[in-house]
């Protein structure tokens, strides 16, 4: 029988190379893993447990998330079973010389009536539960061409609950899962520094870095008053809004510090142990400390179903808690946050799974997921403001439309049956004026189980006299003969067509009990109007005045522009130092830069006072809501150029920008090949990075930053990273602002990161011909865009739908501080 591990042994000099002999080993059963391997070429090695061996692929881009995705896989020779655990460097010289990270690792399988056999029928169908990867996936061979020595294939990540929009699993999971060292760390043999488990992989999700400083210990959060929905009869129009699931579940507030969990129930109830499952995962994430809001629910037929979350509470069943929101990160408070701002943390922070999703949302477009969802048979719509702070309580920011009529009512007796079951009614009350009001009755809903419990329940909350007024029961006398009489203790939820001008339920369905919610709390819901989409209260003269003249955009579609993107321009471009572009007559006449605030904005355009090297302290100017960027616009605004720190913290900068400026002559092709390569780099050192489009000519790698380092630290690191491309590649990059030594060159332009320095922020307009916006995309879509002029002014609507798709879910949001360099 021929040595699989013949081609492995032959190709290496044991005697120059860390890499493990090839000797036949036992099986050990199922693993899988991956190694990032930096040799002539970057790539992924792919590796599946077989017979003994681990059978191999190249995959040159990595693993994608995408199912559109199909990432080329070249078969290589078998490897030991040793080499599961190798993570290190390979000489130079040597086959396949250069850096080996240790990138994921877990188990594989088959999918059900498939084996490993497959293999050698060129298709291969698995699941795999990985640190990183995990769900369904293919491996498909080619069909071989002429003189190819070696089989090509297919590897391709099939649509599930862990696929997703973009290739971000091996642009933003950096760090080796076995010693938490970056590529450059590895290289320099750096020792292995404790990390947290790698973040398994879900739909552009940011997998978070290995913190470089000692974590604080953080107390467990305490339980908070979670903000409540009020109840409309549709669902609020403009873009103002965010709109999510109505999910029919348990609200819950999960706590999360020093690998433990708590669960909260909406009224503070510690369910900890009736949600363990969703504690244990909620434990393991990488977080210091946070407060968890979402809803937990169980799955029937594929969809959320309250009568299915009872059993499962009951039985220890498959639960899901859909989180929403995020109260607390690390010690943060982050309830004075805008709703868009504490999702976009939320995102970030989570490793979804079976236990822990993120709740999705949609800006704008709210009917069309209202009707979408009512065709699936699903609860509604929750409308929440996006630019508003978590409150903790019911107000009008918090909103929720129902496809049906359901909501929680007391019970407060009951019926007998004239046939062999428990009862033949549940009697219904609701909370008003201090006391109860009978509000009808429910029959249809219970399985013999469920009306046996609820039989035992009732005998033992057993009073002589109604909980409620006895002359408001006179109406019902016919209807109540025989009724039996409870403490009203017992929360149903009740679905219902419809309630009679004497304020009692038509055609009413039991649902469930609700453990978590008090009688007392228990009113009648009345749905109040809609309100009108959001207004922006600046006056905006001289609407028609054309201000881009080569696409006759007016200075009123300007104002409409900002106002409608405001929902997720100001995540990036609020409270945050701007310097204004401003072209009172139009693009095309004189343009000056103002930074600070010299009073003539109005109240809606703030200032903070920044002190400056001469001592002096000067106002420098800041918006916080829609009406600020519009009282900019104004004024004759066309661009927002933005600080790379917020008010809050002016000295510790939350970003860094390395802005790739090409000489003319340099075809947008060049850029983008230059910023792919420019992240490359910011990866081999452990910082993800994201591609925004400048709306002129090139393309700002975005880096976010946890604010620890303060502006001096920031603009080294960024200075000698430039440098460090620059004298890497002379002929192709430069670092100084020199014109003449610029030529057929790429600017890397690292002083946008020194304190008062600015870079373009994301949706701003240019003062460009077409009236282009600098926009965020994903690393994929980068590839097929040839412009950095991409989108523009007219493009509001598509941009604002972009801001919630797959491609750009996470985008701009990481939790790392800068490396040594």
């Amino acid at each position: 029988m021929p040595d699989p591990l013949e081609r492995y042994n032959a190709k290496r000099d044991f005697a120059k190379t860390a890499e493990p002999a090839g000797t036949l080993e036992p099986g050990h059963g199922n693993g899988f893993m991956v190694q990032k391997h930096d040799a002539t070429r970057l790539h992924w090695d792919f590796r599946l447990e077989v017979d003994g061996v681990l059978k191999s692929w190249a995959v040159t881009r990595g693993p994608s998330l995408d199912p559109d995705e199909k990432r080329l896989a070249v078969r290589t020779e078998d490897h030991p079973l040793s080499y599961a655990t190798f993570e290190g460097t390979i000489p130079k010289g040597e086959y396949g010389g250069g850096t080996v990270m240790l990138w994921d690792r877990g188990t594989w399988a088959p999918v059900a009536g498939k084996s490993a056999k497959d293999i050698d029928k060129g298709h291969l169908h698995f699941t795999l539960d990985g640190e990183r990867m995990k769900g369904e996936w293919l491996l498909i061979r080619l069909k071989p061409r002429a003189k190819e020595k070696r089989e090509n294939w297919l590897l391709r990540k099939l649509d599930d609950a862990y696929a997703g929009g973009t290739d971000t699993l091996v642009e933003e999971a950096l760090t080796s899962v076995d010693t938490g060292r970056t590529m450059a760390e590895i290289a320099e043999g750096k020792p292995a520094r404790k990390t947290a488990p790698a973040k398994a992989a879900k739909p552009a999700k940011a997998v978070k870095p290995a913190k470089r400083r000692a974590a604080k210990p953080q107390a467990m959060p305490a339980f908070r008053e979670p903000q409540l929905c009020t109840l409309v009869d549709a669902v609020p129009a403009g873009a103002g809004w965010l709109h999510e699931v109505k999910y029919d579940g348990y609200r819950a507030l999960v706590a999360v510090a020093g690998g433990e969990a708590k669960v909260f129930t909406r009224s503070g109830l510690d369910w900890t142990d009736k949600f363990a499952a969703i504690a244990e995962a909620a434990a393991a994430l990488p977080v210091d400390s946070a407060l968890i809001d979402g809803e937990i629910v169980a799955f029937k037929d594929g969809r959320p179903d309250f009568s299915t979350l009872k059993d499962a509470i009951s039985a220890g069943g498959d639960m899901t808690l859909f989180a929403f929101d995020l109260l607390e990160l690390d010690g943060e408070d982050l309830t004075a946050l805008t709703t868009v701002e504490r999702k976009d943390r939320l995102r970030a922070m989570l490793t979804d799974g079976p236990r822990l999703q993120f709740a999705e949302h949609v800006l704008g477009s709210g009917e069309a997921l209202f009707e979408a969802m009512c065709k699936e048979g699903l609860e509604g719509v929750v409308s929440k403001r996006a630019d508003a702070p978590y409150a903790g309580k019911r107000n009008r920011t918090w909103l929720k439309a129902k496809c049906t009529r359901r909501q929680e009512f007391v019970i407060i007796g009951w019926t007998p049956s004239d046939k062999k079951r428990g009862f033949k009614s549940l009697l219904l009350g609701l909370h008003e004026d201090g006391g109860f009001r009978y509000a009808g009755k429910v029959g249809t809903g219970f399985d013999q189980a469920m009306m046996d419990d609820l039989a035992e329940r009732l005998a033992g909350l057993a009073v002589k006299t109604p909980p409620v007024d006895a002359e408001s029961l006179k109406p019902f006398k016919a209807a109540l003969r025989g009724a039996r009489w409870v403490k009203p203790e017992l929360v149903a939820e009740i679905a219902f067509a419809e309630v009679t001008p004497d304020k009692v339920l038509r055609h009413s369905s039991f649902l469930g009990l609700r453990g978590d919610k008090a009688a007392a709390d228990v009113v009648a819901e009345v749905a109040e109007p809609a309100p009108a989409a959001p207004e922006v209260h600046i006056k905006v003269s001289s609407r028609d005045r054309v201000i881009f003249p080569e696409s006759d955009v007016t200075k009123g579609e300007l104002a409409d522009y900002y106002a409608h993107l405001s929902p997720i321009m100001l995540p990036w471009a609020g409270r945050r130092p701007v310097s204004l572009v401003r072209c009172p007559q139009g693009r095309a006449k004189q343009c000056f830069f103002q930074k600070h605030d010299a009073g003539s904005f109005g109240d809606t355009v703030h200032h903070v006072d920044v002190k400056e090297k001469d001592g002096s302290v000067q106002p420098y100017l800041y918006v916080d809501d829609a009406d600020g960027l519009v009282a900019c616009v104004q004024m004759g605004t066309i661009e927002f150029h933005g600080w790379g720190s917020r008010i809050d913290d002016l000295e510790k900068p939350d970003r860094l920008v390395i802005d790739l400026d090409p000489d003319e002559g340099l075809d947008f092709a060049d850029t983008k090949r230059a910023a792919e390569h420019v992240s490359a780099q910011l990866a081999e050192l452990g910082l993800v990075s994201f591609p925004l489009l400048s709306g002129g000519k090139g393309v700002h790698v975005v880096v976010p930053l946890t604010p620890q380092a303060a502006w001096p630290a920031v603009k080294d690191f960024a200075d000698r990273f430039a440098r460090a491309l620059a004298a890497a590649e002379p002929d192709r990059y430069v670092a100084v602002m020199t014109k003449a030594k610029r030529k057929g060159k790429i600017f890397i332009d690292y002083l946008r990161n020194q304190r008062g320095s600015t870079a373009i922020m994301p949706y701003s307009t240019r003062a460009r011909a077409g009236a282009p916006v600098a926009a965020p995309v994903s690393w994929t879509e980068l590839r097929d865009i040839d412009t950095a002029a991409r989108w523009g002014v007219r493009d509001a609507e598509e941009l604002l739908q972009r801001a919630t798709s797959r491609a750009l879910a996470g985008w701009g949001v990481a939790e790392q501080v800068l490396p040594d360099l």
